[in-house]
C-alpha cells in the first residue's frame, strides 16, 4: 500500500533547509563585511581612497614665464592674458527673455564686431549665421584680442558675446629684433587642451627658446575637499604647492636704440624694397649686443609677418661680404707688416693662376698708393696684399678671425659660412671677400678684433639672469674670443679706415656725420643665384654693405648695415640707402653715449608704479609723485586698465608715460610727440600708424578724441 505524503512534514523541512542557508548567506556577509572593514578594500580597491577621491578637488596654481627685459629694465616680453572672441548661437543656455545668452540681433553684433576685430561686418555676418551649430569663433581675427579690445567689445553690451582666456606672451615693443628674441605661445590649441598646465607657454623662437628651462617656472596646486553640492567639507585641510617663478632675462639690448633702429630700417625697406637687409650695433670692449635687426621681420605679439622670414639672418643666412672683408686682409698686411701705406701699385687688373682679378674700375686709376686703393676698395690691391704675405699666412689669420667656424652663439640653426682655397684664383678671392662666406655674426665678432686692441669678444645678447625666487643673480661675464693681431695693428688699422670716410675718393664719404670722426669700409658684392650656380647679373643684384666705427680713434660702437638685392636702386651703389640708417642711428648712439658718461642734475629715473585699477585722476597723482609728469590717456572710461612703461620698469622720468582706460578707445592729441612716443599709443591700443618724416608730430590725420579701432587708418607726418 503507497504511503501518504505529509505535507506539514516537507514545509518543516524546507523551513530548516531555508533557514540554513540564510544563516550560512549571513555569516557569509558577516565574514565579508568583517574583512571589508578590517581591510577597507574590495576587489583590491581602497575604499577610504575611493570616497576621497569622489570630494577630492585641485587645481593648478600657474606659475609665471620669467620675464625678458632690456639692460636698462624695460620689458621685452612678459606675460600676458589674451581672449578669444566665442559668439554663442543657440537660445537653449538662456535661462530667460530679459537676459538672454545667446545671440539676439545679429545684424546690430556683426556691425558692432567689425569695429574691433580685422574682419568685415558681412564676413561676421556669414558666420553668425551657420546653421547647426550651438557657438562659433572668428579665427586668426578673434583670437589674442588685449584687454583694451576686450573691454571695448564689453562696453557695446551684445548679448551672446563671451570670451576665453587663454595664458599668452606679451612683447609691448611690437618689432623688436624679434628673431632674436624669438618668442612664446602656448604649447596646445584650443581644441587640444582644456587646462591651464596644457595650455603652458613654450618658447618657439630665439631667445625664448634657447632659455625655455630657465624662463618655464614650476607650477603649484592646490588641494581641497568639496561636497557633491561643490561646497568645501567643514574640517579639511586645503593643501597647497606654492609655484615657483622662471627666472627674468636682461638681456644686452638698450630699447632706445633698439627702437629707433627698427624705425630706420622699416623706412628704408618700404623705400628700397630689397629682399632682405640685416643690422646689427655692438659694443666692441665686451662684444654686448646693443641693438639687432632684419628684414622681413614679425610682430611678436601678433605674429603678423611671422611667415614671411622664420629664418634668423643674423645667424643662419650665409652670403659672400665683398669689400668689408678687406678690413681682416688690411689687418693681417699690416700685423705682418706688408702694408706700405705710401708704395705704389698699378691698379686696374692683376693676373693670377687660373684668372684676371679686375677692379671694379676695370681700367683702374693708374699707379695709386695702397692707401688710395683702399679709399677707393680696389680689390687688385688687396690681392698683391694677400700675394705679399702669402696664401698660408693669410689662410692662419682667416681662422683666427673666426671665419669657416661657428661662433658658439647659441641660437638656433647657427651656421659657419666657408670658404674655397685649392687653386691660386680662389685663394686670391679670398682677399676681396668672393669666394668666402660668412653670417653677420661671424663678420660683427671679427670686427670686435679691431675696435678693441686687437682683442676679438664673443658676442653675447645676455646681461644677466635674475630669480625671483631666491634673489640670485648670475652676471654673463664678456668672453674673448682670441687675439688675432696686435693693439698697435688694430689702432693702425682704424687710422686707415678714416680713408674711405674722408679721403676725397673715399668709397664711404656718405657716412660722415656730423662732431664725431668714422672709420668704416663699404661693400659691393655679387649674389650667387640659386638656380644656376652663377652670380646674378645688373647692378641691383648685389650686396650692399657698410661697417662703421665710432669713434674712428677708440670706439665705443661697430655698426654693421647689409642690404640685398634692392629692387628701387637708383644709383650704381647702395649708400644712398643704407646712409639713411647708418647716419641717423650712429649720431642717436652716440648722443646716448655721450649722455650716460656725462653727470647732470636733468637725468631722473624712478620705477614706473603700478596704476591698473585706479581712477585717472588717482593715477595722474601716483605718477606725478614719483616724478612723471608727462601723461596721456586714451579712452573713454574712467579707470585705467594698461599703462606703458609697464609697472616695476625702471625708466626716465621725462619721458611719455601711455594711460589706457576701459571703454572705446580714442586718438590723444600727438602734436608735439616723437615717433617713439606715438609708437608707444600704436603698441597699447594695437593700432597701426604709418609715417612720413623724421623728427616730432606736424599732422594727425585722426582728429583728437576720436574712436580708434581695428579698421583705423591713422598718418602721422613729422618734420
Amino acid at each position: 500500500m503507497k504511503k501518504t505524503a505529509n505535507p506539514q512534514k516537507n514545509r518543516k523541512k524546507m523551513t530548516r533547509i531555508m533557514v540554513g542557508l540564510t544563516g550560512l548567506l549571513f555569516l557569509v556577509f558577516i565574514f565579508r563585511f568583517s574583512m571589508i572593514m578590517i581591510t577597507k578594500k574590495v576587489n583590491g580597491e581602497n575604499l577610504s581612497e575611493h570616497v576621497n577621491n569622489l570630494y577630492t578637488r585641485s587645481s593648478i596654481l600657474a606659475a609665471k614665464r620669467g620675464t625678458i627685459y632690456d639692460i636698462g629694465g624695460s620689458p621685452i616680453a612678459l606675460d600676458a592674458t589674451s581672449y578669444s572672441l566665442v559668439a554663442v548661437l543657440t537660445d537653449e543656455w538662456s535661462e530667460d527673455t530679459e537676459n538672454p545668452k545667446h545671440i539676439v540681433d545679429k545684424e546690430k553684433t556683426a556691425e558692432a564686431l567689425a569695429q574691433y576685430i580685422s574682419m568685415s561686418k558681412e564676413e561676421i555676418l556669414t558666420i553668425l549665421n551657420q546653421e547647426d551649430l550651438k557657438q562659433v569663433e572668428f579665427g586668426s581675427a578673434g583670437t589674442n584680442l588685449n584687454y583694451a579690445t576686450k573691454s571695448s567689445i564689453e562696453a557695446e553690451e551684445l548679448p551672446g558675446i563671451t570670451f576665453e582666456e587663454t595664458p599668452s606672451r606679451l612683447y609691448p615693443n611690437g618689432i623688436f629684433a624679434s628673431h632674436l628674441v624669438g618668442f612664446a605661445q602656448s604649447s596646445a590649441s584650443e581644441q587640444e587642451a582644456d587646462t591651464n598646465e596644457e595650455k603652458k607657454l613654450v618658447g618657439m623662437m630665439g631667445i625664448e627658446s634657447l632659455y625655455d628651462d630657465e624662463l618655464d617656472g614650476s607650477d603649484g596646486e592646490v588641494t581641497y575637499q568639496e561636497d557633491s553640492n561643490g561646497y568645501r567639507i567643514p574640517g579639511t585641510q586645503i593643501q597647497e604647492k606654492e609655484p615657483v617663478e622662471g627666472d627674468d632675462l636682461y638681456l644686452t639690448l638698450d630699447s632706445r636704440l633698439q627702437i629707433y633702429m627698427e624705425s630706420l630700417m622699416s623706412q628704408v625697406y618700404a623705400e628700397a624694397e630689397p629682399e632682405s637687409m640685416t643690422a646689427m650695433l655692438v659694443d666692441p670692449e665686451t662684444g654686448a649686443i646693443l641693438a639687432a635687426s632684419q628684414r622681413p621681420t614679425f610682430n611678436a605679439t601678433t605674429k603678423d609677418g611671422i611667415d614671411s622670414q622664420w629664418q634668423n639672418l643674423l645667424v643662419e643666412d650665409t652670403y659672400e661680404p665683398g669689400s668689408t672683408f678687406k678690413i681682416l686682409t688690411l689687418a693681417a698686411a699690416v700685423n705682418e707688416g706688408v702694408f706700405s701705406p705710401f708704395a705704389t701699385y698699378t691698379s686696374g687688373s692683376v693676373e693670377v693662376e687660373g684668372g684676371t682679378i679686375r677692379d671694379y674700375n676695370k681700367d683702374g686709376w693708374g699707379n695709386i698708393t695702397y692707401l688710395e686703393g683702399l679709399a677707393r676698395s680696389s680689390n687688385v690691391a688687396f690681392v698683391k696684399l694677400v700675394q705679399s704675405m702669402g696664401y698660408d699666412v693669410w689662410e692662419s689669420y682667416m681662422k683666427a678671425f673666426g671665419i669657416g667656424q661657428s661662433t658658439d652663439s647659441g641660437l638656433e640653426n647657427e651656421a659657419t659660412g666657408n670658404y674655397s682655397y685649392t687653386y691660386p684664383l680662389e685663394k686670391a678671392n679670398t682677399a676681396f671677400g668672393q669666394g668666402v662666406t660668412v653670417t653677420p655674426f661671424q663678420l660683427m665678432q671679427a670686427f670686435t678684433a679691431i675696435a678693441n686692441e686687437g682683442t676679438m669678444m664673443k658676442l653675447n645678447y645676455l646681461d644677466r639672469t635674475e630669480n625671483p625666487n631666491t634673489g640670485e643673480i648670475t652676471v654673463s661675464e664678456p668672453k674673448e674670443a682670441g687675439s688675432p693681431i696686435t693693439a698697435e695693428t688694430a689702432q693702425t688699422v682704424l687710422t686707415y679706415l678714416k680713408e674711405v670716410v674722408y679721403n676725397e675718393n673715399g668709397s664711404g664719404k656718405a657716412y660722415q656725420i656730423e662732431g664725431t670722426e668714422i672709420a668704416a669700409k663699404t661693400g659691393t658684392a655679387e649674389v650667387v643665384n640659386s638656380s644656376t650656380g652663377g652670380y646674378y647679373t645688373g647692378y641691383s643684384n648685389y650686396l650692399y654693405s657698410v661697417v662703421g666705427f665710432a669713434p674712428a680713434d677708440d670706439p665705443s660702437y661697430i655698426l654693421y648695415l647689409t642690404m640685398k638685392r634692392p629692387a628701387n636702386l637708383d644709383s650704381l651703389n647702395g649708400s644712398k640707402y643704407l646712409s639713411e640708417i647708418f647716419n641717423p642711428f650712429m649720431t642717436r648712439a652716440i648722443e646716448y653715449d655721450n649722455l650716460n658718461t656725462e653727470v647732470t642734475g636733468d637725468v631722473n629715473q624712478a620705477s614706473m608704479p603700478e596704476v591698473t585699477t585706479l581712477s585717472k585722476d588717482e593715477a595722474l597723482a601716483a605718477l606725478a609723485a614719483v616724478g612723471y609728469n608727462d601723461t596721456a590717456i586714451i579712452g573713454s572710461g574712467s579707470r585705467i586698465v594698461q599703462q606703458y612703461p609697464y609697472a616695476g620698469t625702471q625708466t626716465i622720468t621725462n619721458q611719455k608715460a601711455i594711460l589706457m582706460t576701459e571703454g572705446a578707445m580714442t586718438m590723444p592729441d600727438v602734436y608735439g610727440w616723437s615717433k617713439d612716443d606715438v609708437l608707444k599709443v600704436s603698441e597699447i591700443a594695437g593700432i597701426n600708424f604709418t609715417f612720413e618724416g623724421e623728427g616730432y608730430v606736424v599732422f594727425q590725420s585722426l582728429e583728437t578724441g576720436s574712436i580708434l579701432n581695428a579698421a583705423t587708418e591713422v598718418k602721422i607726418i613729422l618734420e
